[in-house]
C-alpha cells in the first residue's frame, strides 16, 4: 500500500455511478432511453419488432462503460496525500503530497446539487498533476469532502513549515 498504513487513510470513495445517472443531463437521458426502448416495446406490441429493446440495450451499454470508469478509479486520503488508484487490467497508483495543493474547487450544476454529488478540482503544484488541475467528478458529498481537503491541507502545510507566496509581474 505504498507505505501508508491502513489506518491512516481517512477517506475512500470513488465516482457515483448513481450520481451520474439522477444528478447529470446524460444520466438523465441515458435513464429516459433505457425506459423509452422498454416502454415502446410495451406499447407498440411487436409492430416495431425489437428496435425498441435496440433503445434499452444501448442505454444498458452506456451504464456499463460508465460502470468500468467508476470501477477504474479510487481516491483515498490520508492526513499527508492524496492516492489516486486507477485501472482495472492495468494499475497505477497516484500520490498527490497534500501540502502542494495549491487551490480546492469544487463545481455543481443544480442536477448535481440535488443528487449530492459535484466535481473536485485541486490545482497542486506535485508532478501528478504538473499539466493541468486533477479532477475528480461526481464524487459523493462533494461538499462535505472539499473542506475536509482543505482542513488537511491547511494541517499538512502547517506540519511541514509550508507557506506560498504569490509572485505578481507588473510591467513597469
Amino acid at each position: 500500500m505504498t507505505g501508508v498504513a491502513m489506518d491512516d487513510v481517512r477517506d475512500s470513495f470513488r465516482s457515483s455511478l448513481g450520481g451520474w445517472l439522477w444528478g447529470t443531463a446524460a444520466g438523465l437521458g441515458t435513464l429516459l432511453l433505457g425506459i423509452a426502448g422498454i416502454g415502446l416495446t410495451i406499447a407498440s406490441a411487436g409492430d416495431w419488432g425489437a428496435w425498441p429493446l435496440v433503445l434499452t440495450g444501448l442505454s444498458l451499454l452506456i451504464v456499463i462503460v460508465k460502470w468500468i470508469e467508476v470501477m477504474g478509479a479510487l481516491y483515498q486520503v490520508t492526513p499527508e496525500r492524496l492516492i489516486i488508484r486507477r485501472g482495472i487490467l492495468m494499475k497505477s497508483i497516484d500520490e498527490v503530497e497534500l501540502y502542494r495543493v495549491k487551490d480546492v474547487r469544487m463545481n455543481f450544476s443544480l442536477l448535481n446539487q440535488m443528487a449530492g454529488i459535484g466535481t473536485i478540482c485541486l490545482t497542486t503544484s506535485d508532478e501528478t498533476t504538473r499539466g493541468s488541475d486533477l479532477i475528480m467528478r461526481q464524487v459523493p458529498n462533494a461538499q462535505a469532502r472539499r473542506e475536509e481537503f482543505r482542513r488537511l491541507v491547511d494541517a499538512a502545510r502547517r506540519q511541514r513549515g509550508v507557506r506560498e507566496i504569490d509572485m505578481v509581474h507588473e510591467d513597469i
